[in-house]
């Protein structure tokens, strides 16, 4: 079963207190398995390994109870989860680097996030990156939904305009890996 670091987990709960204040997290707590909830009430950690299982529950919980329960706020969520995570200790990387360097080290960092799979990203322009995910123990369309949004966000953090990101392939509709493309000005 994979894991992800705490940080994940944590930019979605804050979500909840930023956009929701208490009275949508006394909405969520009870609808979270006994053991994410204990994990939100103690506190997440960033630095701690979670199950991938509560990452997905709780980011389908927070779609639930405070979108439309169709995933449609998913890439919100992960647009806030890069804000939260990449303008604090990375945001000098992208006062100084390109899009594509600042994706680049996406892959060496895959590892500090993820504790499976492998990250890879290619380039087909000058304004355009591929990035492909193989060999995730646990594919899940929430996961890729959420990785299509980071690095949405991550490619506008960076100096791109106007970007489209989508995601071409999926393992869980079959694929043998997954992709995303993104395009910017």
């Amino acid at each position: 079963m994979a894991n992800v670091k705490g940080s994940a987990l944590s930019s979605r709960v804050l979500w909840v207190q930023l956009n929701h204040g208490e009275p949508g997290m006394d909405r969520l707590l009870p609808q979270c398995s006994a053991e994410l909830r204990a994990n939100i009430e103690r506190g997440i950690s960033k630095a701690t390994w979670y199950p991938l299982e509560q990452f997905i529950e709780l980011i389908t919980n927070v779609d639930r109870i405070f979108g439309k329960g169709d995933l449609s706020l998913v890439h919100e969520l992960a647009r806030h989860g890069a804000d939260a995570n990449l303008t604090t200790i990375y945001r000098l990387f992208y006062k100084v680097g390109t899009t594509h360097w600042i994706l680049g080290r996406a892959v060496r960092l895959w590892s500090a996030h993820y504790d499976t799979g492998v990250l890879e990203v290619l380039t087909r322009g000058p304004k355009t990156a591929v990035l492909k995910i193989r060999d995730f123990d646990t594919p899940h369309r929430v996961h890729c939904m959420s990785v299509a949004g980071w690095c949405q966000r991550s490619v506008e953090l960076s100096g791109g305009n106007e970007v489209k990101t989508i995601e071409t392939k999926c393992r869980t509709r079959g694929d043998e890996w997954c992709q995303i493309e993104s395009t910017w000005e």
